[in-house]
């Protein structure tokens, strides 16, 4: 059974890049390469989940496809993404403060589909001398639904994930 959270560091890192933040995921399976520009790695630092009504149930839906109604139940989920930013310690650090500018810019908006943004915050920029880097550590606050429909018999067999209601 599939929990809903399993790609979420790389829907971020999709996310920032469409919108002009070069992105990678923290810990790729390749070989890393070497830094000539500023980029954000996003982790997942937390995942917090709680209820979101009576017994997780959250409401019915129609579905178009088979013309029932469906009932969903679900967990409301607390994400905690880091969004450091590294750029190459040359120069003044205007290249870092750029791509924090870019990167700050692109969580302004709704965010990544599913997730609602709550808060971003950052810390100050250091220079790594050991790995001759500039470092601004970032983190973005999300929330987000995971829900699924029980199948006939009751079986829950997959989780998808879910931003925010809008009002």
């Amino acid at each position: 059974m599939s929990t809903g959270l399993e790609n979420i560091r790389e829907r971020m890192a999709g996310y920032l890049t469409e919108r002009g933040v070069r992105a990678v995921t923290a810990w790729p399976q390749g070989q890393r390469q070497v830094l000539e520009a500023p980029v954000a790695v996003v982790s997942l630092r937390a995942c917090e989940a709680g209820p979101a009504g009576f017994q997780n149930y959250l409401g019915e839906r129609y579905n178009e496809t088979t013309g029932l109604w469906e009932e969903l139940y679900g967990r409301k989920v607390r994400l905690t993404f880091g969004l450091d930013l590294y750029a190459p310690a040359r120069g003044d650090g205007a290249e870092l403060q750029a791509a924090f500018d870019t990167l700050a810019a692109a969580l302004a908006g709704d965010g990544p589909q599913g997730l609602e943004v709550l808060e971003f915050s950052c810390g100050e920029t250091k220079h790594d001398s050991q790995a001759s880097l500039l470092k601004r550590t970032a983190q973005a606050v999300c929330q987000a639904w995971l829900y699924s429909t029980p199948q006939s018999g009751g079986l829950f067999l997959d989780f998808e994930l879910r931003g925010g209601w809008k009002t």
